[in-house]
């Protein structure tokens, strides 16, 4: 069956098996580690520091790793982000001792290079996979990809919690470790090796985008990830487990269902920005979603403002938030492969993942720092979600100067 598929379609599937594989593991190793420390005591403030290390070298890899990527090949810089989780994972096997936070940072750091490493090479590769006037088509495959991610790494919360139960944390871990590292071994036979590699060699002060397109997505991209890990990553699960009295599963359960909700609708997004009018979508498009999306925050902020029923009003506008926001993501996840290079497309991809990791981390430091300085419970949330609004607004006016011309789709 595979040897009947074209190589760019063999290609595609490996690289999109290559991130699933990889997403899956990523997704039950957070998860792991949140149960495993919330067990032991952390608070859940300290439990986030833990991933501190893991948002930071994220923004140093995605701005170094594209440049590698052009250099050395996509498959290479692929493969490395693979074994590289491998080792991540391995370094969590040690006695329980060993454990201590600096050690657990560490392996995180070093998990945050293996996925942004992975992430990149997977994006980036897409765009050499499919012929330059197919935008259409590029619009599906790359929107495929990035909800497909996000709905496994779901899926991975939810593995994550059974190997725990079934194998215990060192079991767990042992047991993904060896599966990912069948995985790796495949890909290196199997991945094309020289995909991605650029004619001309880049020098390493090329790892900044020259183009007015991508650093204006790139900025707009930085501000729309703050604004939704600067109420998601901290304030949010604190507000569920101690103000209204979820217990972990029901918290972490319920924010796992939203990352697979939200992976879906992610994968879907062509269906309703472009595919119905013939057209992909181009910055005006962009810019009329991330305008819708602002108002959301700030009305759940409104909403418990009011003392309306704050779990539904957080089921609901979560609900309606995770839907917006997939879809403004996937719009930013198919604009930068489009707006990239064909030579060396890793060093545009890199940059403006770099700005995607440096929106995370400063939303997760946010998230924490605003959520306690407002007092945490209801109004430490309302603080965090009006700065969600606020960054959103900034999305907005940087999306004005995006390119507004549109592609006919083939």
């Amino acid at each position: 069956m595979l040897a009947q598929l074209s190589p760019e379609i063999r290609q595609y599937l490996i690289v999109t098996s290559n991130y699933w594989s990889f997403t899956l593991t990523d997704g039950a190793l957070r998860m792991l580690v949140v149960l495993h420390f919330h067990s032991l005591g952390y608070s859940p403030l300290e439990i986030a520091l833990l991933f501190l290390f893991y948002e930071i070298f994220g923004v140093i890899t995605n701005l170094v790793g594209g440049w590698l990527g052009a250099r050395l090949g996509l498959n290479l810089t692929m493969n490395i982000g693979l074994v590289l989780q491998v080792l991540a994972l391995s370094m969590l096997l040690v006695p329980s001792a060993m454990l201590t936070v600096p050690w657990v940072m560490a392996a995180q750091a070093l998990s945050g290079i293996a996925k942004d490493l992975n992430k990149m090479s997977a994006k980036s590769s897409i765009k050499l996979l499919v012929p330059a006037e197919a935008q259409g088509t590029l619009y599906k495959w790359v929107a495929l990809l990035t909800g497909s991610k996000n709905a496994l790494k779901g899926v991975g919360f939810f593995l994550g919690g059974a190997l725990l139960m079934a194998l215990g944390f060192t079991g767990a871990v042992a047991a993904m470790a060896i599966a990912l590292a069948l995985v790796w071994l495949l890909s290196l036979v199997l991945l094309k090796k020289d995909l991605g590699k650029a004619k001309h060699k880049p020098k390493f002060r090329d790892i900044f985008s020259k183009s007015r397109a991508i650093n204006f997505l790139s900025a707009a991209r930085m501000f729309l990830f703050g604004a939704r890990d600067v109420w998601f990553v901290v304030a949010l699960p604190v507000f569920l487990s101690q103000t209204l009295g979820w217990d972990h599963w029901q918290t972490g359960g319920f924010l796992a269902l939203w990352v697979i909700a939200y992976g879906l609708v992610q994968a879907l997004a062509p269906l309703l920005t472009g595919k119905a009018s013939g057209r992909t979508p181009d910055g005006r498009i962009a810019l009329i979603w991330a305008a819708i999306l602002t108002s959301v925050p700030l009305l759940i902020a409104g909403a418990l403002w009011l003392d309306w029923h704050p779990a539904w009003v957080l089921i609901l506008g979560l609900l309606l938030f995770g839907a917006l926001f997939a879809i403004n993501s996937s719009l930013h996840s198919y604009l930068i492969v489009s707006y990239a290079g064909q030579d060396g497309v890793s060093l545009d991809v890199g940059f403006y993942y770099m700005a995607n990791a440096m929106g995370r981390l400063i939303g997760t430091l946010l998230s924490g720092w605003v959520f306690q300085l407002a007092g945490q419970g209801t109004s430490g949330l309302q603080a965090c979600l009006l700065i969600s609004g606020l960054m959103l607004a900034v999305t907005v006016v940087i999306s004005l100067g995006l390119p507004g011309v549109k592609k006919v789709i083939s």
